[in-house]
């Protein structure tokens, strides 16, 4: 499937639908709670203070996801998390879609503001090509090692 045919909506979490939120949840628990072997609370509470993300595909299926917090939120800039595409549209380069989306929306709402994330330390070199940098050592998240990184905020 040509990555043209997958559309995205930015929802905030009063907006999504209950099929949505369902999706959304079962897509993040299925790859960070299920595939990684990870068992942590995955509903947080933080998304209701959040913007998020949906990257279906054709058929209205979830594809990918991301959640967006405003600076003050989640910490003093504004902050990407919960970044996840489907296991069975991996290849398909959606995750550069996803990161792409996801700063466009933070620069947009948050003009010249520092955008975070916490990534899985294997994808650090990922990240680094959406101009992210480590801004902390690796260290362990509910087991898996993570690093902090930064994209600074526009001139």
């Amino acid at each position: 499937m040509a990555e043209s045919a997958f559309t995205g909506v930015w929802r905030r979490f009063d907006q999504l639908s209950v099929a949505e939120l369902h999706a959304l949840l079962k897509l993040r628990v299925d790859v960070f709670v299920v595939e990684q072997a990870c068992p942590y609370r995955e509903i947080d509470g933080l998304d209701p203070q959040a913007e998020h993300y949906l990257l279906r595909d054709a058929d209205g299926a979830l594809a990918g996801c991301l959640r967006l917090f405003a600076p003050g939120v989640n910490g003093p800039q504004a902050r990407l998390g919960r970044i996840v595409v489907a296991p069975q549209r991996r290849g398909l380069k959606l995750g550069h879609q996803l990161v792409a989306e996801g700063i466009a929306r933070a620069r947009a709402l948050h003009p010249g503001c520092a955008i975070a994330l916490s990534a899985q330390a294997h994808l650090e070199d990922f990240y680094a090509g959406h101009g992210f940098a480590a801004v902390s050592p690796p260290y362990l998240e509910d087991g898996i090692a993570h690093v902090d990184m930064l994209l600074g905020g526009a001139d």
